[in-house]
């Protein structure tokens, strides 16, 4: 999988986990819903909108990478 989907799929595992829905995770971090909804066209995503999120939820990056979705079997780019 690619970073950013991989970075995508663990917002989304977060707001599960945290019972907010993907609006709401905007909301809470500051980060504009259409930024975070349309990451997965790009293959990029900014360090500072992670951060933004992490801020958000409450947690550290290093909560937030701590997924098997990043070991690096997991990402082929």
């Amino acid at each position: 999988m690619r970073l950013v989907d991989a970075v995508y799929k663990r917002i989304n595992d977060l707001a599960k986990e945290n019972n907010l829905t993907i609006n709401a995770i905007a909301n809470l971090s500051g980060v504009p819903r259409p930024t975070i909804v349309t990451m997965t066209k790009s293959s990029t995503v900014k360090l500072s909108t992670i951060y933004g999120i992490c801020d958000g939820l409450n947690i550290t990056l290093q909560e937030f990478f701590k997924s098997p979705l990043f070991a690096k079997e997991n990402i082929d780019d």
